[in-house]
């Protein structure tokens, strides 16, 4: 597997040269970094989840101690904000759903450990964030809507993913008011990624759009109809061929509309995409397709 070869080569190279020459240690931490940051989608086009459950943990260590030796270096910050994000919930936080009813005390567990994650990638993207446009995060503590204004295209893989672990983590933490004083935030980063390029990764904002809209409450400013319409809209752009737009809208909309056939639909649909041949979103596919499964086997939880 080329992505991991990359992760095995550039790791055991930096550490056995971590203590030469100066010039050939910055050297190597410096291809490493490089190596890691523009490394391809081998991992997302696996279909084997547990395999790059182990592999991921690895990479993600090895990101970490790059970034010690180069903590402005913008593709790790990034590398690291996505990486985080997606181990956090396609390997630990789904964890803890699926084991809830049997285990609640160590589904609780490990949505603390997602949290963690989460803030690990929050971290990242602020950082990412602040190397590009300096005093942005003072800006944005301060006004984030008017702060999301110094954010140009480039930015948009660090906008997705800083809003992504913090809506994330405000899900887990529903009981802690500084947490949902953030959730503004969420809105400001997203608006602004639709803002600068909306078809962005083949509609992963209109997808990412689908969750936040169908699940706010429209007291606090969600609209299912809204949610419908970035749904059609993220299915377009992907062909159809991205389970978690389906999921995203079946656990939202039609929960919260209490639309059982609606959410079967769905579900169903999620489960009909191919996962047989290698892509960008094969792995993302087979683990949105797990939860899929699930949610089926626990409708009667979710429909009264």
């Amino acid at each position: 597997m080329k992505f991991f070869g990359i992760h095995i080569f550039v790791t055991l190279l930096f550490l056995s040269l971590l203590t030469s020459g100066c010039s050939i240690r910055s050297m190597v931490i410096n291809s490493a970094a490089d190596a890691l940051s523009a490394s391809g989608t081998s991992f997302a086009a696996d279909d084997d989840p547990e395999l790059i459950r182990d592999a991921t943990a690895f990479s993600l260590k090895t990101v970490e101690i790059l970034l010690e030796e180069r903590p402005e270096h913008a593709g790790l910050l990034l590398t690291a904000a996505k990486g985080f994000t997606q181990y956090s919930y396609g390997f630990v936080q789904q964890d803890a759903d699926f084991i809830e009813e049997e285990d609640f005390d160590e589904a609780l567990r490990i949505r603390k450990r997602a949290s963690k994650l989460y803030s690990r990638s929050i971290g990242y993207s602020r950082r990412g964030l602040e190397v590009r446009h300096n005093g942005f995060l003072e800006a944005f503590d301060t006004n984030s809507d008017s702060a999301v204004a110094m954010l140009d295209k480039k930015d948009v893989a660090l906008i997705y993913w800083y809003a992504a672990a913090l809506g994330l983590n405000i899900g887990l933490s529903k009981d802690d008011p500084m947490e949902i004083a953030k959730l503004p935030q969420v809105g400001s980063l997203i608006h602004r990624a639709l803002e600068l390029d909306p078809t962005w990764d083949r509609g992963a904002l209109y997808e990412f759009m689908v969750s936040y809209e169908g699940g706010l409450p429209e007291s606090m400013g969600g609209s299912p109809e809204k949610a419908t319409e970035y749904l059609l809209l993220a299915i377009e752009l992907s062909n159809g061929e991205r389970a978690g737009s389906y999921v995203a809208y079946a656990e939202t909309v039609c929960v919260m509309r209490q639309d059982r056939d609606a959410f079967v639909e769905n579900l169903n649909k999620a489960l009909a995409v191919s996962v047989a041949e290698p892509s960008a979103d094969r792995l993302a596919n087979i683990i949105n397709q797990n939860r899929a499964a699930w949610l089926l086997e626990t409708i009667d939880d979710l429909f009264f």
